[in-house]
Formats: structure tokens, sequence, C-alpha cells
């Protein structure tokens, strides 16, 4: 579903209002620029069932973290990015689908220091959960978006993923999970964030369909663990012939099921 809803503190833009979960939550995104799809929805489903408290590194317009507070009702959360375009998109998410007394929405550089993001009212050592999806290309690789926003979302140098991992890392529990989702070429990056923080890594290879090269990966660390690294077998998204979905992501996207790894 997707109908325009004009916003008056959206300056450039009329942003979209689109379905996920089967209907259960309704988003309004950026008409342009950013829009948060299947990654999103798949790193929101992917959050352990037994979590109390969720911190959405560079959220957008909330998509990961919605789908995760949807999925998990006794779970609170708060979500960060630094534009305040999206940003604004995502509190009106919050209201709209009836989760304002579980999560909030917070104006923050993820690179930001630890001091200027406690003085934000970020808690360290805090959130069971971490998620992010990081911007996933670098600078230098082909031409940015003509739109800042885009620009911002999707282009990130992959030293700065390093980054994004230690802010996960000061933010959640003992214990807590941090879970990233990204490009397959980033996983040398990813891996050597993690493991100088986190043990207990499993990575989770995502492809189009069964047989072809994965082309996402899920990264998930436990803080304070030692516990060895674990590779699983790929998941195809899509069944072999024609456009539909496998069943197990099928009912992701349908809001009947979770993911499980």
């Amino acid at each position: 579903m997707s109908l325009d809803q004009p916003n008056d503190f959206v300056k450039h833009q009329t942003p979209t209002r689109d379905a996920f979960l089967g209907g259960r939550l309704i988003v309004s995104q950026p008409g342009h620029g950013f829009r948060a799809g299947l990654d999103s929805v798949i790193l929101g489903a992917s959050v352990s069932v037994e979590s109390k408290t969720l911190l959405d590194l560079g959220t957008g317009s909330g998509v990961a973290g919605l789908v995760a507070l949807a999925n998990i009702p006794a779970l609170s959360g708060i979500l960060v990015d630094r534009d305040p375009e999206p940003l604004a998109l995502a509190r009106l998410n919050i209201e709209e689908n009836d989760i304002g007394a579980r999560a909030t929405a917070l104006e923050l550089d993820v690179a930001a220091k630890g001091s200027v993001r406690k003085a934000a009212g970020l808690p360290a050592e805090h959130f069971t959960t971490v998620i992010a999806n990081p911007p996933f290309f670098e600078r230098e690789a082909g031409t940015l978006a003509n739109h800042q926003g885009r620009a911002s979302a999707r282009h990130m140098a992959w030293e700065e993923l390093d980054l994004w991992v230690k802010t996960a890392a000061t933010h959640a529990a003992p214990g807590g999970e941090i879970i990233f989702v990204h490009l397959a070429q980033a996983l040398p990056h990813l891996l050597a964030a993690f493991e100088s923080r986190f043990g207990a890594l499993t990575i989770l290879p995502l492809s189009p369909r069964k047989g072809q090269e994965s082309t996402r990966v899920l990264i998930r660390g436990i803080k304070g663990s030692r516990a060895p690294l674990r590779l699983l077998s790929a998941r195809a998204l899509h069944e072999d012939a024609g456009r539909g979905f496998s069943r197990e992501f099928e009912a992701i996207f349908r809001g009947t099921g979770r993911l499980v790894w």
C-alpha cells in the first residue's frame, strides 16, 4: 500500500505510507531518497524474542526498529538518526502505530563522542539488543545520490563501520546481542570490528536464490561472550523459480514469522 501523506515538517518531498508485516505496520517514508525495504524488515525480524530493550542505530524512518517492536510486545526501544527529516517520520511512525509508550526517536550522530551521546540521553551498557543497517556503499564507489539524505543514508567508507560497531558495543548491555545487516563484500570489515569486541559471532549469508552468490550478510555478536564463531548455511530469499519468496521469508514479510538463526 502506498498513499501520499503531506507533512509540513518534511520540506522537500511528500512522504508515502507503506504497509509492512501484512498491514500490521504502516510506515511513512520519504517519497524520494533512501527507502527501507527487505533488509530493514529482515533486520527487525532477527531480534531475539527474549530481548527487552532495543537500540536502532541509523534508523532512518524507523522500519527495522518498528518491525522489532511490532513483533515483540514486551520490547521498548530508542531509534537514533542524525538526519532530522527521516527522524521526524520515525517519530510520526511511532505515534501512528501506537507504540509511543514503548519507543522514542533521538536525533544523534552514531559517530558522535561518547560524552555527546550520554548528554543526549543514550545510556551506556543498557540495551539487550542493538541493531544497525549502515550505509552500504563506499563514497568513492560510483556517483553519490543527488538527494543529500539519500547520499548520507547509502554512502559510507568501510572504515567508518568500526565507529558504528564501537558505538553499538558501548551501549549494549553485558550479554546483549548486536546485529548488523550489510553487503556481503563488507564482511571482512564487519568481522574485524566485531571480533575485537564480541564473542559468539554468528554469520548468516543471504542469497537471492538457492545456489546463487550471497549478496547480504547478517552478523550477530554477544557482548562478553567467548563462544566461537558460527558460519551458517546461506538462506535464499526467493523460490527457485518465479518472483515468490521462500516460505520462511514470506512469513517474515507478512508478519507471521520471525528469523530464527
